[in-house]
């Protein structure tokens, strides 16, 4: 029961924060040219406030639960499943440590001209997450149904 529960929890907050990265980067991301220069200093460090509380506690879910799936491994994934899993999360916390997270501290301090490059930086580099999440939330639905077709 636990290995299930583990694998759901890891699906629920997998397929949310796909939900959320494709809202990002189809929405938030290229609205972020939309704001004026006098507000855009304090538009995004709201944002990034608001968008941390939006996505912490799933982001720390996935993590916890990826890393667990090792051990309570469903007798019906394959390992190298899970390995795939380890490792695609692995490339979308890459991602964000190395290119959101610069962009994201580039655009608190950037003049008007340098803004709009790091509004385009950060929606052309924010694909590699939005596929990569999309690819894992595809990866878990093949986990749980495997799952379900073992019983």
């Amino acid at each position: 029961m636990v290995i299930v529960l583990n694998l759901l929890a890891y699906l629920a907050a997998t397929l949310y924060m796909t939900g959320v990265i494709w809202m990002v980067q189809l929405a938030h991301y290229p609205l972020f040219a939309q704001v004026g220069t006098d507000a855009f200093a304090a538009y995004h460090q709201a944002y990034q406030q608001r968008m941390a509380a939006v996505v912490l506690l799933p982001m720390l879910i996935e993590a916890t639960t990826t890393g667990i799936l090792p051990f309570l491994k469903p007798a019906a994934v394959p390992f190298w499943l899970v390995w795939l899993a380890i490792v695609l999360l692995a490339v979308i916390w890459g991602t964000t440590f190395f290119m959101q997270i610069p962009y994201h501290g580039q655009l608190a301090l950037a003049s008007d001209a340098d803004r709009m490059a790091s509004i385009t930086g950060l929606v052309t580099s924010n694909w590699w997450r939005t596929l990569v999440w999309t690819g894992r939330s595809v990866l878990l639905l093949i986990m749980a149904a495997l799952v379900m077709l073992q019983d």
